[in-house]
């Protein structure tokens, strides 16, 4: 058993990059069975102008266009956020084995609140959930941001 290894770090800088490109400041980090990074990205939803273009959604399938297929059994997904039902259905959708995310989102989240997608009878794959980890970093990252804009 390999010693365990937190890539919010990476997700972090992926989210402050997103800052930086006047998005919503979410990074998003996945990594395969093995523990190697095999994608990695922040929101672009203005710069794509595609609501689908969260960090999540971007980093899932560019790791399932590298491993040409449309599962990713093993793999695990750091994100500085908690998702959204959208990008939880597609975390489930995935097969992705292991959800780590920073900060709750009490008002869009859809893993601890809101939908609870994965508690919905109907989900198909539950993957293990962590949250808080750099959770203080990214709500403060968040927090920034919007004071900005306000």
């Amino acid at each position: 058993m390999s010693a365990f290894t937190s890539h919010m770090d990476r997700a972090l800088v992926q989210a402050r990059a997103a800052a930086d490109r006047g998005e919503v400041p979410v990074g998003a980090v996945l990594i395969d069975a093995a523990g190697r990074i095999v994608s990695e990205d922040g929101n672009r939803t203005r710069e794509m102008r595609d609501p689908t273009a969260h960090a999540e959604i971007l980093a899932i399938r560019a790791a399932c266009a590298a491993a040409g297929s449309e599962r990713l059994p093993g793999h695990v997904l750091w994100v500085t956020l908690e998702p959204c039902p959208m990008c939880a259905a597609a975390i489930s959708a995935a097969r992705i084995a292991t959800l780590y995310y920073g900060a709750s989102d009490p008002r869009m989240g859809g893993v601890t609140h809101g939908a609870r997608v994965f508690d919905h009878p109907q989900c198909h794959h539950r993957p293990e959930i962590y949250d808080g980890i750099g959770g203080q970093a990214s709500r403060e990252l968040l927090q920034s941001f919007f004071a900005g804009k306000r």
